[in-house]
């Protein structure tokens, strides 16, 4: 018996598999198939019919490949929803002065503020400070005082050129009179001023700075500033 083969997805531009596109292109073989067994099954010779088995399961063959094909397109769909969620969830945080861990803070009109911590007293502290691509620009000395410390930065490299505004990276580290390491941490706030979707994930921009929402550690409910 001629029969034809189940339609896969192909890849649209994106190079994503389109459901749309292949459950049509199941649906035509579907009926192409239908027709060519009704056919068939209409001029098969009485002393030799045909194995019912064989397009019994060519027909359980079309049925999972449809199955699974609506289940692509539903799992695209929640996708779909959650990533406009996280979106709308995004916007919540315009306005308001949120915190972060990782090191960064912008540097806007050659200004930048970190605040960093220090376990105990040092007798000795290195402020380092990278661009975005991680070459160190500046480097100096540091607080020694145990607890917060804030660090106003110019934006003036190591030679006392000024730096173009961007995302900068704060390292501290710190020794004891005895030698040993001291324990560092290091904070920056901001202002969200708007949400940037163009990547398909949500960013926060806090001035010339981007960042993701896992990188929020704290979120005031009014703007607030370090200095």
């Amino acid at each position: 018996m001629t029969t034809t083969t189940p339609a896969t997805s192909t890849p649209n531009a994106n190079g994503t598999q389109s459901s749309g596109n292949a459950l049509g292109q199941l649906s035509s073989n579907f009926s192409t198939f239908l027709t060519l067994l009704t056919t068939q099954l209409k001029n098969q010779d009485p002393t030799s019919p045909m194995d019912s088995n064989q397009f019994t399961q060519q027909l359980v063959e079309f049925s999972q490949v449809e199955q699974q094909i609506n289940t692509n397109t539903n799992l695209n769909t929640l996708i779909t929803q959650g990533q406009s969620q996280i979106g709308s969830y995004a916007t919540s945080y315009l306005g308001k002065s949120v915190s972060i861990t990782n090191g960064n803070a912008s540097l806007a009109n050659g200004k930048a503020t970190w605040v960093y911590g220090l376990g105990t007293a040092a007798s000795q502290t290195t402020l380092t400070v990278s661009n975005a691509n991680g070459k160190v620009v500046y480097t100096g000395p540091g607080n020694t005082a145990a607890g917060n410390n804030q660090f106003n930065w110019n934006g003036k490299d190591t030679n006392g050129n000024q730096l173009a505004d961007g995302t900068y990276t704060l390292a501290v580290s710190a020794t004891a009179a005895d030698g040993s390491p001291v324990t560092t941490n290091v904070a920056s706030a901001g202002v969200v001023s708007e949400i940037d979707m163009t990547s398909g994930t949500p960013k926060l921009v806090i001035g010339n700075m981007e960042i993701g929402l896992g990188d929020i550690a704290n979120v005031a409910n009014t703007a607030s500033s370090t200095n």
